[in-house]
């Protein structure tokens, strides 16, 4: 049966998906490392696009591999920074530190796509996004710069830098008319090897009847995002897109009082908000310039 078109509104059913993966990140981070969490999610996300690959007949040879294996190794890098931020500080900072990534993406696009990226420098509306931006960083890590949560706070901004990388190799294939199920196969693919080999060899925690559910969820969760992030960027328009993706953070926000009673003071919510607004400014800045 035929999805309906409804084009950028996707982005709300992304978002959802990405809280409701946060949530389950965060409570599994109790018993499960970052290697294992991201093995679970990334093994039923390969599971799935092989199925589709296998039952179209998709050809999985690639002339760009070195390419695709950048781009699955930047990502997996990412994924691992964020689900061990996730389970070291509250749920909404970590997915706002990983927010951070249409930021970084402004400031990369230029150096790394295009030669008619490079206008955007000039811009003075991305000048203001990264001094917002990285106002609004520093009002978040400041609470949390004491003990391991300056590690994890450090963790989840890397992991937004490294979201960014990752979508600048996304466009580089595309530009290389690479499709869409290709890149995510030879990413899930990385990332579920990756994390198997890393905790198989540091630490496997046996698995329970009872953790299935959390474990298969997490999977079906994350799975269901990518695939409506997807179809939101490919019939959407794209800035209203990006901007919807924050209603994650929201999202995110409603269920960390919810679940653990988390109370954000109001210099976090302002640097949330901070971070929101520089995010959506530079992804208009580098739209406006292509």
């Amino acid at each position: 049966m035929k999805l309906p078109n409804f084009g950028s509104l996707w982005m709300l059913v992304a978002a959802l998906g990405f809280a409701v993966m946060g949530t389950l990140v965060k409570i599994g981070a109790a018993k499960f490392s970052s290697a294992e969490l991201v093995f679970y999610r990334s093994a039923f996300g390969l599971a799935v696009i092989y199925a589709y690959i296998f039952a179209k007949k998709l050809p999985f040879k690639t002339p760009v591999i070195a390419k695709q294996m950048s781009r699955a190794l930047v990502g997996f890098a990412s994924l691992v920074l964020f689900f061990y931020a996730i389970a070291h500080l509250p749920l909404a900072t970590a997915i706002t530190l990983n927010y951070t990534s249409p930021l970084f993406l402004a400031l990369f696009m230029p150096f790394l796509l295009r030669k008619e990226h490079k206008k955007s420098l000039t811009k003075k509306s991305l000048y203001l996004a990264v001094v917002l931006g990285f106002i609004g960083v520093i009002l978040l890590l400041k609470p949390t710069f004491n003990g391991e949560d300056s590690l994890a706070g450090a963790m989840g901004l890397l992991s937004g830098i490294g979201a960014a990388l990752a979508y600048v190799h996304v466009k580089q294939l595309g530009n290389l008319n690479e499709p869409d199920w290709r890149t995510v196969f030879y990413f899930t693919l990385i990332s579920t090897i990756g994390a198997g080999v890393w905790m198989l060899l540091l630490h496997f925690t046996p698995v329970s009847l009872s953790d299935l559910p959390l474990l298969m969820s997490l999977g079906v969760s994350a799975t269901i995002a990518q695939l409506a992030l997807t179809r939101a960027y490919r019939t959407g328009n794209t800035l209203t897109v990006a901007s919807l993706a924050y209603v994650t953070v929201v999202l995110a926000s409603l269920i960390s009082v919810l679940l653990w009673h988390e109370h954000l003071s109001a210099s976090e919510w302002l640097a949330i908000g901070l971070i929101i607004l520089s995010g959506i400014i530079s992804v208009h800045a580098t739209q406006t310039t292509k």
